[in-house]
């Protein structure tokens, strides 16, 4: 058996170097390779062509092989076609361009109005193949200068680009552009992208907690956002779920008012100066839209002046006591540190408080009143008893020497803001 399976290797090997000394055709090199001192235009023999490693095997006037990446070599074709081939490449061979703008449409045919293969990128370099015809693009009634070129990417990309945004160069056996000259492609103000950078953008819940003054201290926080930091090169997003920070290296603008980040999973379109949508693939692959918009209020401020609200409205229940009573639903007292006890409840157990639940717990006014309830009530005071998992919630009114509790089962919240009064509330009066 072993010796059958050396004998297979020995016959295996045999046929593959019989294959590779065979030349299956021959390719016109579309992009320079300085390091080989090959230039774009030069006819090479094809050994191999592998579509699992995206190489040809090519051979060298040295006698040596090379691999050389599929995109970078016209397809193989008999030795008595490839002049013909060579001809097509001939006149650009040593032309490069830079583009001037970004997201300058690639087409599949040289017609304006072709399917987009590809956007480029500012000061991207790309091979110009040869030139072709096709109708100029037109702006205010009238032609653009230039002409339409079939271009190529160093990404393999091929396409028809018309020239008005390129900036045509020669470059020397190694690659440089002729004479050494910087290609310099002059930057175009994008106002929308500047706005991008210098806003930091808050999710859209945000404003609508704002304008509402319905505020959520669980959600609100100044720490969630998504800010592109052109300093430290940072991009960040930080939300309730989503919790990411990555290295800024630049961005594609990938339409008119969409920018895909660079490594990013996650592109930035653009609707107006305070509103953007990130699209974003988590890490499972699954894609989502989120909403983002700019602010002029300071968050730390609202979220301040949230605390301070929350405060004062419950030290004003408990400087108005702090021990309230009611003959039936016994006494309430509270301290200044926002904790309470409270005995003889038993006829709130079950309906409203559960059965075995301590007499003890925290209190706080974190909920916000509707419009209409803010005339009838001065707020909403939470309980959350010791051994009790859920909270128990009442609408309050300071009224003389009484402390009037409505419980609010049944009633309906909005985020964090009671809308409505509980169906059949029991309503209790503690006097001080």
């Amino acid at each position: 058996m072993k010796k059958l399976f050396f004998a297979f290797l020995v016959l295996f090997s045999f046929i593959l170097t019989s294959c590779s000394d065979k030349i299956i055709g021959y390719s016109v090199v579309l992009w320079n390779i300085p390091e080989h001192n090959l230039q774009a235009g030069n006819v090479l023999p094809v050994y191999i062509k592998s579509n699992i490693s995206h190489v040809y095997i090519v051979g060298l006037e040295n006698g040596e092989k090379l691999e050389i990446p599929l995109w970078q070599m016209t397809e193989p074709v008999k030795k008595n076609k490839i002049n013909n081939v060579a001809k097509k490449y001939q006149g650009y061979s040593h032309t490069y361009a830079s583009v001037k703008t970004d997201g300058l449409p690639c087409r599949a045919e040289a017609v304006n109005t072709s399917k987009q293969v590809y956007r480029l990128r500012k000061g991207e370099v790309i091979k110009i193949l040869y030139q072709g015809n096709g109708q100029a693009p037109m702006t205010g009634g009238k032609p653009l200068e230039g002409n339409w070129y079939k271009i190529l990417t160093d990404s393999g990309t091929q396409g028809w680009c018309f020239s008005y945004n390129l900036k045509l160069y020669q470059v020397d056996e190694e690659g440089n552009p002729v004479g050494g000259q910087n290609i310099v492609v002059e930057e175009e103000k994008d106002e929308r992208w500047d706005l991008v950078l210098a806003n930091v953008w808050y999710p859209e819940e945000f404003k609508a907690m704002i304008d509402s003054k319905n505020i959520d201290l669980t959600k609100l926080h100044p720490s969630y956002r998504f800010k592109i930091d052109s300093e430290t090169k940072k991009v960040t997003l930080n939300t309730t779920e989503i919790h990411e920070s990555w290295d800024f290296t630049g961005y594609t603008k990938t339409d008119d008012r969409e920018y895909t980040l660079k490594g990013i999973p996650m592109k930035i379109i653009y609707r107006n100066a305070s509103y953007i949508v990130l699209r974003y693939t988590d890490a499972s692959g699954k894609p989502q839209d989120l909403n983002f918009v700019a602010l002029s209020e300071n968050i730390s401020d609202i979220v301040n002046a949230e605390k301070e609200r929350r405060t004062q409205a419950y030290m004003q229940i408990w400087l108005h006591g702090p021990i309230y009573s009611n003959s039936s639903y016994g006494k309430i007292e509270f301290t200044e540190d926002s904790t309470f006890r409270w005995t003889g409840f038993k006829l709130l157990v079950p309906s409203i408080i559960d059965a075995g639940t301590k007499n003890t717990g925290s209190a706080s006014v974190k909920y916000s009143l509707s419009k209409e309830l803010s005339s009838s009530y001065d707020g909403l005071l939470t309980l959350k008893f010791d051994g009790m998992s859920r909270e128990v919630n009442f609408l309050y009114k300071i009224d003389g020497n009484a402390l009037r509790l409505e419980d609010t089962t049944g009633a309906k919240f909005s985020g964090n803001q009671i809308k409505s009064r509980g169906t059949s509330p029991v309503i209790i009066y503690f006097k001080k």
